[in-house]
């Protein structure tokens, strides 16, 4: 199913109308392209001018569903298992839920093979990572370097009790209050809307991303082969 729903969008057959999904007909689409593009030729014609080369694979519609979160996982039963189980549960999959995507963690990778050639794979190919800079965790911020250098969408939360580091600082960070219940109940519905604000604008225009290597070195951009 994820398959199918990501090539309707990647050949422009699913589109948002009244503010939903739906699959609209050929002839629905050919309408909304611009004349220059429509022609006399057949629609298949018209179809391949698009520079489609093939249909979205079922891995690539895997990674177009998922939003990897980065964050500080630690033992089971350790302080930042549960800070890091605390955001997912609570705060991040409710932010996400309205876009449609699933958010994994790395200790959730049901796939078989090396942990650390996954987690790279997600961070090059997911179409979205949230990463969490609480405990200033050094493998978060060694991921979040991968994802900066692919300049692919990033949404940053961290807690208060942390600061964020001077070589990330001037992107915008989501600061959370967890000090004690009493600080974080009564605002997380408030962290929620503003991770999804976040992600609206990440996800509207992937292009612009804005990071260190972005705004120095705006030419330079790793690619997958």
């Amino acid at each position: 199913m994820d398959t199918f729903v990501v090539n309707l969008k990647f050949v422009g057959l699913l589109q948002t109308l009244s503010g939903a999904d739906r699959i609209v007909t050929i002839d629905h689409y050919l309408d909304a392209v611009p004349a220059t593009t429509q022609s006399s030729a057949p629609i298949s014609t018209v179809a391949v001018s698009r520079e489609v080369k093939s249909l979205v694979t079922a891995e690539h519609a895997q990674f177009e569903t998922t939003c990897f979160y980065v964050a500080p996982i630690g033992d089971a039963d350790s302080a930042l298992r549960r800070h890091s189980d605390l955001f997912l549960g609570s705060i991040i999959e409710p932010a996400v839920e309205p876009f449609k995507l699933n958010v994994i963690r790395a200790d959730a990778i049901d796939k078989p093979g090396v942990i650390t050639k996954q987690i790279i794979e997600y961070l090059l190919k997911s179409r979205l990572v949230i990463v969490d800079l609480s405990h200033h965790n050094p493998n978060v911020f060694y991921e979040l370097a991968i994802r900066h250098m692919m300049r692919l969408p990033v949404v940053q939360i961290i807690r208060l009790a942390d600061k964020v580091p001077f070589d990330i600082n001037q992107m915008r960070t989501i600061i959370i209050d967890d000090t004690d219940v009493y600080s974080l109940v009564p605002k997380i519905e408030s962290y929620r809307s503003e991770i999804s604000t976040q992600i609206r604008r990440a996800l509207d225009d992937p292009d612009s991303v804005d990071n260190p290597i972005t705004t120095y070195y705006p030419a330079l951009k790793a690619a997958l082969n």
